[in-house]
């Protein structure tokens, strides 16, 4: 099947996925004489009623981002698997990409910036360097096309940013930068893997110039998978950056819900002009509080096709410290008074819905207990977000293990029966990094271990 029969199917099947789930939900029947009380507050107290409705409300707090999901996934073809290049690689502006790391693995940076070298060569790239920046010298091999850059220990901003923001706010100080105004930069994670797909994204993106501000998907299942569980977990990730990130960018052109911290690229004239100097509460999800100062400031947004890869997290608990970390990061951001509420509305909304995870999932249990009278709009409306939720995870495994399971249509099934499974562990684990992250101190920022070869 070619990539345009691909997105046809994949329309066809998640329209009548969610019209099938409302139904088998009992949306569109009218339930048995006698289980559903006429007057809720006859039945339960008033008190208890508006308990019931108020869990009914706040299940719909994620409505917006299911709806962009959606729109995401059925407006643009997900399916294309060559990015063709618009202008020659050696005509394109110098691009730098940038790592970040705390230099706890040096042996995995140093290989990672090999073969990600590797793959800029096999592009056709010219015009690029890479810089590690490091709170710990790594001692890099010598090589014109690598700069190490380590942060001093004295270094210290001018709001009292910390961790990652730190370093990069370090790396665009004037005795820093090397770089020009209209160059690029390409953050990394010091475990993400770059693609010629991803390469040919960028050069298209740099070429273009039209925005300032630009992402792309990232992966977790190329390569060794260490943990299946948290790896299918992620499948999520992977369907919610072609659903959500690729329709606020490429219809609004702003990160209206943020963006990742990772597969991010910047014009250094407006990533200095923003800056990653915002003091503590844009220290922790410093990737979500610049998307949000970048919007004030006006800048412009787009979707780069192209995907890279990373590893999800090895440990359950390493997997939980990451969720609480961004938990906590954004609602810093959106708590934050230097943003004004009309650029943070839908990320707050987002928050929240992920912050009141533990009590709407009570509602499993809940609904069968205490039936409320029909609203069809509003009951289809809490069955369309169950469903689209479920088939993120479904399309998500199709995206991330195309390559594993080509012309073999047993292992697909039994990747989408994983990623179903994995579902109850990945809301225990959201339910907990909420709980831990709502009462837990909010100045810490976790570094999870991606050197496979610490396992």
């Amino acid at each position: 099947m070619n990539c345009e029969v691909k997105h046809a199917l994949h329309c066809a099947v998640l329209v009548a996925w969610i019209v099938c789930f409302a139904y088998f939900c009992g949306v569109f029947t009218e339930p048995a004489e006698g289980t559903v009380p006429e007057s809720p507050v006859a039945s339960y107290g008033l008190i208890w009623t508006v308990c019931l409705y108020l869990l009914r409300f706040t299940a719909l707090l994620v409505l917006p981002q299911c709806l962009c999901n959606l729109c995401g996934l059925m407006m643009f073809n997900a399916f294309r698997e060559k990015v063709q290049l618009k202008a020659a690689p050696l005509l394109s502006p110098f691009v730098c990409f940038r790592v970040v790391t705390k230099g706890n693995f040096p042996l995995l940076v140093k290989e990672n910036i090999d073969a990600n070298m590797k793959t800029c060569f096999e592009a056709g790239m010219e015009n690029f360097i890479f810089e590690v920046v490091t709170d710990k010298a790594i001692n890099l091999p010598p090589n014109p096309r690598v700069r190490e850059v380590v942060v001093p220990t004295s270094y210290r901003t001018k709001s009292g940013a910390k961790f990652k923001a730190r370093a990069l706010q370090y790396c665009l100080e004037d005795d820093v930068n090397i770089l020009q105004p209209t160059d690029w930069i390409v953050h990394l994670d010091e475990e993400t893997l770059l693609t010629t797909n991803a390469i040919c994204g960028i050069l298209n993106f740099c070429e273009d110039g039209k925005h300032q501000f630009g992402q792309g998907v990232i992966t977790y299942a190329n390569g060794d998978i260490v943990n299946w569980l948290t790896t299918l977990s992620d499948s999520f990730r992977v369907a919610d950056d072609m659903g959500k990130l690729r329709f606020q960018f490429k219809l609004f052109h702003k990160p209206l819900f943020g963006w990742k911290g990772s597969y991010v690229v910047t014009q250094v004239e407006a990533e200095r002009d923003v800056s990653y100097d915002h003091g503590m509460e844009g220290s922790i999800a410093e990737d979500c509080f610049f998307s949000m100062v970048a919007m004030k400031h006006g800048y412009t947004f787009d979707f780069i096709e192209g995907e890279m890869h990373e590893k999800s997290p090895f440990t359950m608990w390493d997997f939980l410290q990451q969720r609480k970390r961004w938990l906590q990061g954004i609602l810093l951001t959106v708590h934050s008074s230097k943003i004004a509420v009309v650029h943070k509305a839908l990320l707050a909304l987002s928050l929240y819905a992920w912050a009141t995870m533990p009590l709407t999932s009570l509602q499993v249990f809940l609904c069968p207990l205490f039936p409320l009278p029909r609203c069809l709009p509003f009951d289809f409306l809490l069955s369309f977000v169950g469903a689209l939720n479920l088939y993120m995870y479904i399309f998500g495994v199709v995206k991330s293990f195309s390559h594993k399971y080509r012309n073999s249509f047993l292992r697909l099934g039994m990747y989408l029966a994983g990623a179903l499974m994995t579902i109850p562990f990945n809301i225990l684990i959201e339910n907990a990094a909420v709980l831990v992250g709502m009462f837990g101190r909010k100045d810490q920022f976790y570094i999870v271990n991606k050197d496979i070869q610490t396992v």
